[in-house]
């Protein structure tokens, strides 16, 4: 890996092109280096894990109304959309594949300087891969690129430290991977990057207070714009530029300010791009610094016994765990029982108490209205608070794989003064953790899933040609999605109609 430093420039500065961030990038993306055997096995694993969580996802409000504006632009050769068959302009079909990949907060992530869930980069440039007749090796070398640059920036530049969206990666990694996906040249590509980049950088408002349905919206409109970015690229617009580095450009006054410096890692020439390895993804579905926390949550609670003896719970944590998800947000909503599923999926205290009163973590139970304001939850939740610890902070930034960690340490007090103290680096899924995700699971997470959702031959022949994707010849890729019965889909709501039909 290279580390590129990054900075305001002026303009009156002679700043080459090509030491820009966004030609950088392009480089990498228009490098035809081979994808690695065990890059390309982990990126179906995480073809069949976006599958997987849209499945749940598929009869939700959100996921409903954004297949609804799909489907209002029918075009050939287009794209599939999950559920549903026919082809849809990849643009419509990247926006609503993206909603149902991400409503439930379910899929992969990657955690550093920034946030990130890179399976958002595979509704994008499967669409458009579908759209343009590619083959699954080309699809294979464009998601290898998304995932390189949305986990290189994430390791880099922080966007959250400035309350910008952590989709502000994924808009140039998407575009970067579609450049790769197509074979553009580099000009085309560090233009889209631009594009992309200018287009979606918004505040982090989405995550705050009380979340809305755009939380799962946001990065299908990072998906869309990052198409819609490479389509104007291709026929010759460009993009501001330097995108990051220019005077009143992203750095200089979405980020650090004019004095600041971010060095920013990718592949050198000819390095494979292996970043997807250090990914990881969820076995429940709520935020990713919950995951731990479930697990300890279940491991501790036969220790516990009665929990009306419960007196209060301290978890002590990261930086991140403490001032995003728990206590240190200072949000009340994290602790209402009518709040959305979206604020509960950012409680931890909601979800800690939750975990410790089932010894489970459902992807619909455990966030049902009853579930939430059940009298001995709402009691339980409101005797839970966080605390950062340096330490646990020290470690979530760690660049040591074996030393990364995301969990938190639960010191259960009860009221005749006992304390129970466990505590969990990291989440039984996680590569290091007590069951690693492996093929095996990726596959059981998408039955279990998928059950009365998607017919059983219907996954047979979804997991059969997604676990072929590096098989499949130019013009395949349309197998590389699922439908449903009408009676399936008319479990969805009914909701109001819009401006497309």
């Amino acid at each position: 890996m290279k580390s590129h430093l990054v900075r305001t420039r002026r303009s009156a500065e002679n700043f080459p092109r090509e030491e820009h961030l966004a030609w950088r990038v392009a480089e990498v993306a228009t490098d035809a280096v081979a994808v690695p055997d065990d890059t390309a096995e982990m990126i179906v694993n995480r073809i069949i894990d976006n599958a997987a969580v849209s499945a749940a996802s598929l009869t939700r409000r959100p996921v409903t109304n954004a297949r609804a504006q799909a489907l209002a632009h029918p075009y050939s050769p287009g794209a599939t959309v999950v559920g549903v068959g026919g082809t849809f302009s990849p643009e419509w079909a990247a926006w609503a594949n993206g909603v149902a990949v991400r409503e439930l907060d379910f899929h992969d992530t990657f955690l550093a300087a920034e946030y990130s869930h890179p399976g958002d980069n595979i509704p994008p440039i499967l669409a458009v891969a579908q759209h343009t007749g590619r083959s699954g090796a080309d699809l294979i070398r464009g998601l290898a690129t998304g995932y390189e640059i949305q986990i290189d920036l994430v390791r880099a530049i922080s966007l959250h430290e400035h309350k910008i969206d952590h989709v502000a990666h994924l808009g140039p990694s998407a575009a970067a991977g579609i450049g790769t996906l197509l074979g553009l040249d580099i000009e085309t590509v560090y233009q889209a990057i631009g594009q992309a980049l200018h287009t979606t950088t918004a505040t982090r408002q989405s995550r705050k207070g009380e979340i809305s349905s755009w939380k799962a919206y946001a990065p299908a409109f990072a998906g869309k714009m990052a198409v819609e970015a490479v389509d104007r690229a291709m026929r010759g617009e460009g993009a501001p530029s330097p995108i990051w580095e220019g005077e009143d450009g992203v750095i200089a006054w979405l980020l650090g300010g004019p004095k600041a410096e971010y060095a920013v890692p990718l592949p050198g020439a000819g390095e494979p791009k292996r970043a997807i390895l250090d990914s990881y993804t969820k076995e429940h579905s709520a935020e990713y610094q919950s995951q731990a926390p479930i697990d300890l949550a279940r491991r501790m609670r036969e220790r516990v016994g009665d929990l009306d003896q419960i007196e209060k719970i301290v978890l002590h944590t990261s930086h991140h765990t403490h001032y995003v998800i728990g206590t240190g947000s200072n949000d009340p909503q994290k602790f209402d029982p009518k709040a959305s599923r979206e604020t509960l999926d950012h409680s931890v205290m909601y979800i800690f108490a939750v975990a410790l009163q089932d010894g489970e973590w459902h992807h619909e139970r455990s966030y049902a209205p009853e579930r939430a304001q059940r009298p001995d939850t709402v009691e339980l939740w409101g005797k839970i608070s966080t605390e950062e610890d340096p330490e646990w902070t020290r470690r979530y930034h760690s660049t040591d794989p074996n030393e990364k960690a995301f969990g938190a340490r639960a010191e259960i007090t009860l009221k005749n003064g006992e304390v129970i103290v466990d505590e969990l680096a990291v989440a039984d899924a996680h590569p290091l953790g007590a069951r690693p995700f492996a093929r095996e699971q990726y596959v059981d997470k998408f039955r279990i899933l998928a059950e009365g959702v998607i017919e059983p031959a219907e996954q047979d022949r979804f997991l059969d040609a997604a676990q072929r994707t590096t098989e499949l010849k130019a013009g395949e890729l349309d197998q590389l999605t699922f439908t449903v019965t009408d009676e399936v889909l008319a479990r969805a709501p009914k909701t109001n109609p819009g401006l497309f039909r």
